[in-house]
């Protein structure tokens, strides 16, 4: 018997940085998640989860109320930590731990243990709903994380190139993984 889960891996919409992972979605961010809630509501989608994360949540809900369904709470669709302090030089700091996913720069969470989370999160789902269209909003590393264990080449430059909000999809059916872009930022 075949069955095939679709997961809607959505990257947060736009919010203007502060180090409170709680920050809103920016006006532009509210405008971007009008536009996935636009987009995604032609797509079966059951089942709705964030990231406990305020700018996850706000970047679903006009899809969860487009569609009527509640947004689930997925605390490890949180984002990984880099750090527990402030670093130097972001992207040097984000590219170590790619170049190297078992490292964490003090007081942060590896990519190794961040991915596992993340992985973790969408097997769950996809056992409780086998043939289910789940949307999974989270932040740009997680994503990106998520899909490297799918797909080896996403990577450091993948992630650099993700914009605020994106959305791929992650098709699982029966061993065959598909992975495809469905955001076209303007």
């Amino acid at each position: 018997m075949s069955s095939m889960t679709v997961f809607y891996l959505i990257r947060h919409a736009h919010a203007v940085w502060t180090p409170d992972e709680q920050r809103p979605l920016s006006l532009q961010g509210r405008a971007d998640a009008r536009r996935v809630a636009e987009l995604l509501r032609r797509y079966p989608i059951t089942q709705v989860y964030a990231s406990p994360y305020r700018r996850a949540w706000e970047t679903v809900a006009p899809l969860a109320e487009a569609m009527g369904l509640p947004v689930h709470e997925a605390p490890d669709l949180r984002e990984r930590k880099l750090s527990g302090e402030p670093v130097d030089d972001f992207f040097a700091a984000v590219k170590r731990t790619w170049d190297d996913p078992t490292i964490a720069h003090p007081g942060g969470e590896t990519n190794t243990a961040a991915q596992r989370r993340g992985v973790g999160v969408v097997q769950r789902l996809r056992a409780q709903h086998p043939t289910a269209h789940i949307a999974l909003a989270t932040h740009g590393n997680l994503l990106a994380l998520v899909l490297h264990h799918y797909d080896p080449h996403v990577d450091y430059e993948f992630w650099r190139a993700l914009t605020m909000p994106d959305i791929y999809t992650l098709e699982l059916s029966n061993g065959e993984v598909t992975i495809t872009r469905l955001w076209e930022a303007n």
